[in-house]
């Protein structure tokens, strides 16, 4: 029998408060009411049942400045029904991966009825997330007490308020005392080792813990790059005949790295149960907006919007849109170009120190350049992707990560690709790169870290000092706590820092066989790239919602779609070495084009050695499983074990129907 929430009481007179919402000051005191009557009313009748406070009672808000902070939780069993309905995977008492569900909770290993350690904090908060996000208009047409602010059926009442300015925000607190023993074992004694990626996982949830998981793999697999680069950078740099070596290793290491992550995400993620989540038809993102009907798959009521309204906005609108800034993006490589020709003609004229460093300027400013434009072409991609208005948030997603890869592809290698092919300049190129590669690293980690942290440890001795001159008779603790991270910086997810690992294994990937010292310098940048990003997740930002994952997502595809793009590089590379050359003397006008084709078309040549690395390449990419064998069994148990249990429930419904006839058989007689 299913337990239903109306059922059993969800009401208590106090709580722990695990979300925060902030309200707008003037915000009139009917709306208020009235969201306060829809986060605690029952989900029968539209609301999402839960707890709901001011963080100020009347007392204390005569005392202390009113913010206009509401304090957000829910009772233990609550969480327990919303963990049933999100979908958690848990492991049972026999070791196996099952869906939790509250009826069976005592066949779950941890779970007691006197014990709130089973659902992780992280996981508490991306309950209350999903029902206050999933609180929707019924038969509202405005929000009260603001008539300008329209509802409409299905519309996403957290959305229209945030849209309106009601609400300020809503983001779920840090648990200090967790924080600090995740900060001991993580971050705050520098030293080689590996992260707590379990216990990062319990704290900010499976998608953080997955990108430090994979920042933490990509680093390591590196270190061969970087060791066979340093000796080649040594002892063989202008020797470009052994190249060729150090470019063939390339195109085998950058398949195995992948596929082996893949084997080690699994792993990983069956342990946290993310792997068996099943999630076959996802909610509406609380941005889609449409009229409410009826879906035809789910027979549920939620917002519709035509799709062919979508594609007229991606092909008419985003598409060209997207097409003008790649434009754009390859007028600035011209002007830098223009510029490197400068530097070169006035250094060949003075011949002075001073011009030899001026030769590097014009690399510097376009790095800095190729930064500030990828940055606003972001905001421009997310405000398109919006309004494009995908139903779901892995749509809303693919089509961010697509608009944004192709214009940082074409905006942070075109330059490279530019010169290695088209002006054949392979002392430029390594001087690009190597600018590019380094100056981009420096950003990043002031941008991201450094400059925010210096800003909020500035505003926190100002709370600091605020509270400190307030009454000695009101507990101020959660006070501070709250206006302290209402101030931080708002965590927008782990795609900036998957972009920075994907630029960089560009980097690396492409031409590092031209400059041999490009990995060694994305070891030492990843080294640090750890404690920063470590540092900026637990004091610069707000606590992000938790949110669970299987896998990297799109950014698997993405980084095989650049390990494809590396080999046609890498070829075309060892294309114009010598050695080469020497075979094609005289075709070394289309020789690239040709080295290209020939290794796309996979015809017969004399370059065997070449055409066995491509092979070799290919093989290990379907050899090497994607699942390790024992994860391979258990889910395949698994599934073999909701076959049977769905064979037998089909056999019960058959036996009471037959049991069924003979008594209706007898009624016909009897009659």
């Amino acid at each position: 029998m299913k337990v239903t929430l109306s059922a059993l009481d969800t009401s208590e007179s106090s709580f722990t408060p695990l979300v925060v919402i902030e309200l707008a000051q003037d915000v009139k005191e009917e709306t208020k009411e009235w969201l306060k009557n829809r986060i605690i009313a029952k989900k029968k009748d539209g609301g999402a049942q839960l707890l709901f406070r001011p963080l100020l009672n009347k007392y204390e808000q005569e005392t202390l400045e009113n913010q206009n902070l509401y304090l957000v939780g829910a009772s233990k069993i609550r969480m327990l029904l919303g963990a049933e309905a999100v979908g958690l995977v848990k492991e049972c008492n026999d070791n196996t991966m099952r869906a939790f569900t509250y009826r069976t909770r005592q066949n779950f290993k941890g779970f007691d009825d006197n014990n709130d350690d089973f659902l992780t904090m992280a996981e508490c908060q991306f309950i209350i997330k999903h029902e206050l996000e999933n609180l929707r208009a019924k038969d509202e047409k405005m929000i009260p007490g603001y008539p300008q602010a329209k509802l409409y059926p299905g519309k996403s009442l957290l959305r229209r308020l945030l849209t309106s300015g009601i609400v300020i925000q809503v983001f779920p607190l840090h648990d200090s005392e967790a924080l600090k023993k995740l900060e001991d074992t993580w971050y705050t004694r520098f030293a080689l080792k590996y992260q707590p990626i379990d216990s990062i996982r319990g704290y900010f949830g499976e998608t953080i813990a997955l990108y430090f998981g994979f920042l933490e793999y990509f680093t390591f697999a590196l270190i061969p790059m970087a060791v066979i680069g340093l000796p080649y950078y040594l002892f063989v740099w202008e020797d470009y005949d052994k190249y060729v070596i150090f470019a063939s290793f390339n195109l085998i290491w950058s398949t195995v790295i992948l596929e082996l992550w893949k084997r080690g995400c699994a792993n990983m993620t069956y342990r946290w149960g993310t792997l068996l989540m099943k999630r076959k038809f996802e909610e509406p993102r609380p941005g889609f907006h449409g009229v409410l009907g009826i879906n035809s798959i789910t027979g549920k009521e939620e917002p519709l919007y035509p799709s062919y309204k979508r594609q007229l906005r991606i092909y008419l609108v985003s598409l060209p849109f997207v097409c003008l800034c790649l434009y754009f993006s390859l007028y600035v490589m011209m002007i830098y170009f223009d510029m490197e020709v400068w530097a070169l003609g006035l250094h060949e004229n003075s011949g002075s120190e001073w011009t030899s460093v001026l030769l590097y300027v014009p690399s510097i400013i376009y790095a800095i350049v190729i930064e500030i434009m990828n940055r606003l072409y972001r905001y421009a991609a997310e405000f398109l992707t919006s309004w494009e208005n995908h139903r779901l948030e892995s749509a809303y997603q693919n089509h961010l990560i697509l608009k944004v890869l192709v214009f940082n592809f074409l905006n942070c290698f075109a330059s490279l690709f530019y010169i290695a092919f088209v002006l054949k300049d392979m002392k430029l190129l390594r001087q690009s790169l190597a600018t590019l590669l380094i100056t981009s690293q420096i950003l990043n980690q002031i941008m991201e870290s450094f400059l925010p942290y210096w800003l909020q440890r500035k505003h926190g001795v100002r709370v600091k000092r605020k509270v400190q001159a307030l009454k000695a008779d009101i507990d101020a603790t959660l006070y501070e706590q709250v206006i302290l991270e209402k101030e931080m910086g708002t965590y927008l997810g782990t795609f900036d820092d998957y972009l920075e690992l994907f630029l960089q294994f560009g980097y690396v990937s492409l031409f590092s066989c031209v400059y041999p010292l490009a990995a060694a310098f994305a070891v030492l940048n990843n080294f640090t790239e750890v404690n920063s990003d470590a540092l900026k997740m637990c004091r610069v930002f707000k606590r992000p919602f938790s949110e669970p994952s299987a896998n990297i997502g799109v950014w698997q595809l993405a980084f095989e779609t650049m390990s494809v793009i590396s080999v046609v590089t890498n070829c075309a590379l060892i294309g114009m070495s010598p050695q080469v050359n020497a075979v094609f003397p005289e075709s070394k006008a289309d020789l690239i084009l040709i080295v290209v084709a020939v290794e796309v078309l996979a015809s017969s040549s004399p370059s065997a050695t070449i055409h066995a690395l491509l092979a070799l390449k290919f093989i290990l990419a379907f050899a090497i499983p994607d699942k390790p064998r024992h994860i391979q069994m258990k889910l395949a148990r698994l599934e073999f074990e909701s076959l049977e249990a769905l064979k037998q429930q089909q056999m019960k419904l058959v036996t009471e129907n037959l049991k069924e006839e003979p008594m209706e058989s007898g009624k016909e007689k009897a009659t």
